[in-house]
């Protein structure tokens, strides 16, 4: 599989939005994705307005989903998207809806561990339920209380090779990642590399980041491109 590079719309406004996922496309990246605080400001109006702005283009919508997993998943697949997150830490059931959803509606199912006591059981478990990628994640709040306390921020590198060794699907790390970090994810065997805070988007303030962001991101997507098929 080649590598594919995501950004993450961690944004609260959808213009601003669609100018990031424009530059981003320029810039060489594969994926769009619809945050979860671009979600909650917008709802599937935004992502209608991504898939009317950007129609080829694959659309995850980070829902992450704990309940009323069919009808999230298929609000989200009428609206344009072609993916949708499910909680590991969901309910069975609702796991078993979304992807009885991602078959209905012919979209991808993404599990997320967010927040599991055992991140790499929970990957298999998402698997053996009938997720097509495992969203390996260590969460914002979990990674800034922690580092506040004194103690190292975890990363979802620590892990990831565990992970990726535990399922035979896609898996993709994400939290916190450095620059270096994120283009070292396909080396770990997890061809999809998802591009947010702190890289893309000001972590503090959910908005573009101040710098020169088509230039960096087309260097990103240069680089994580070059690994060329990868096999897991």
């Amino acid at each position: 599989m080649r590598p594919i590079v995501q950004i993450s719309l961690d944004l609260t406004n959808i213009d601003e939005a669609l100018e990031t996922a424009a530059l981003a496309l320029r810039a060489g990246v594969d994926w769009l994705e619809a945050g979860t605080p671009l979600l909650l400001a917008e709802g599937l109006h935004g992502v209608k307005k991504l898939r009317e702005a950007f129609p080829n283009i694959p659309i995850v919508a980070d829902l992450k989903t704990m309940d009323g997993g069919y009808l999230e998943a298929e609000m989200m697949a009428k609206a344009g998207a072609t993916h949708v997150v499910v909680m590991a830490r969901a309910h069975e059931e609702t796991i078993k809806c979304v992807v009885k959803a991602g078959r209905d509606f012919d979209i991808g199912v993404m599990g997320d561990n967010l927040g599991c006591p055992d991140m790499i059981a929970a990957a298999k478990w998402l698997e053996e339920l009938g997720c097509d990628f495992v969203i390996h994640h260590i969460g914002y709040d979990e990674r800034r209380g922690i580092a506040a306390n004194g103690f190292r921020m975890p990363s979802p590198l620590d892990k990831l090779k565990e992970v990726v060794q535990a399922v035979s699907i896609p898996v993709q790390a994400v939290g916190g990642l450095t620059l270096e970090q994120a283009i070292s994810c396909p080396s770990y065997g997890a061809p999809l590399v998802v591009l947010g805070a702190p890289l893309t988007i000001d972590a503090d303030a959910f908005k573009t980041a101040d710098n020169n962001l088509e230039a960096s991101l087309k260097l990103i997507c240069q680089k994580i491109h070059a690994y060329g098929d990868i096999h897991f």
